[in-house]
């Protein structure tokens, strides 16, 4: 199977792809053991650096930390998986004056920086909680960046899909909700699954308005036992990170395996039926 941009690969290239990737992970392994080795020689890895992780409490501390975390990701991705279908809409329109307001979103909101949007609210409303802020500045940045990831795989469908929905008397919003935007976040899922990744490592920057995210609860574990903690304290959390994450990650291309697999069955019976 050929494409404009890749062909499948012949013996030759097959060998040379093996052999550079033994290559590239020996020099990897070789990497990683070289660091664990100057980390081991300081004293890193040493017993004394790690006993309170025996205590029940510092777990107890990272865990509330963890969910704390897991809880404004969770409810900032869903409310900018919301404004950015609603600034994609917007972006799409038929009317220029829409556009510009689609675009007038995306460019400001995605120019901003994250600490700056968490910041903000604070300084507009007194009353305003650390979560709060957290997820309003977390919300706003997304959405501009999920709002362009939607735009983009809506305009990779054919024109054709747009038209029949049209044709059976949808309007052009109903199309829009119901027939392309289903179809453009089934294609653009590992970008989605990106940003959401990032959006949780971005809870970080809500220390700034004190919320107790992960990052936060490991900085006060580090005052409250000492520096010769701190590089064990940081090395679980960083675990507790990449296990989030990946949890993320294997999850969403389950999903849409399983969906293609759906899809793909749907086809095939469609086929079938019509033979």
């Amino acid at each position: 199977m050929t494409s404009a941009l890749y062909d499948t690969p012949g013996p030759r290239a097959r060998r040379r792809i093996l052999l550079g990737s033994i290559v590239g992970g020996a020099l990897i392994a070789a990497a990683l053991a070289w660091v664990l080795l100057t980390f081991s020689r300081q004293g890193l890895f040493d017993a004394n650096r790690w006993d309170i992780f025996s205590d029940t409490v510092v777990w107890e501390f990272l865990g509330r930390g963890l969910l704390n975390t897991l809880r404004a990701a969770a409810v900032a991705a869903v409310l900018a998986c919301l404004v950015a279908a609603v600034v994609a809409a917007l972006r799409l329109s038929s009317s220029r004056i829409v556009r510009a307001i689609g675009r007038v979103y995306v460019e400001i909101f995605r120019g901003l920086p994250v600490l700056l949007l968490i910041f903000f609210p604070t300084v507009l409303w007194t009353s305003v909680t650390p979560f709060m802020a957290a997820v309003i500045g977390l919300t706003v940045y997304n959405s501009a960046i999920i709002a362009e990831i939607l735009r983009s795989g809506i305009n990779t469908l054919p024109r054709g899909q747009r038209e029949a929905g049209l044709a059976i008397g949808l309007t052009p919003l109903a199309t829009l909700r119901l027939v392309e935007l289903p179809q453009a976040v089934r294609i653009m899922m590992p970008s989605l699954v990106s940003q959401v990744v990032v959006l949780l490592k971005d809870t970080s920057l809500a220390f700034i308005v004190t919320y107790p995210e992960l990052l936060r609860t490991m900085n006060n574990l580090r005052d409250y036992y000492g520096s010769r903690y701190i590089f064990s304290v940081f090395f679980v959390g960083a675990a507790m990170y990449i296990a989030v994450n990946a949890i993320l990650s294997i999850t969403a291309n389950r999903l849409a395996k399983r969906d293609n697999t759906k899809t793909a069955g749907r086809v095939t019976s469609a086929g079938t039926a019509d033979n």
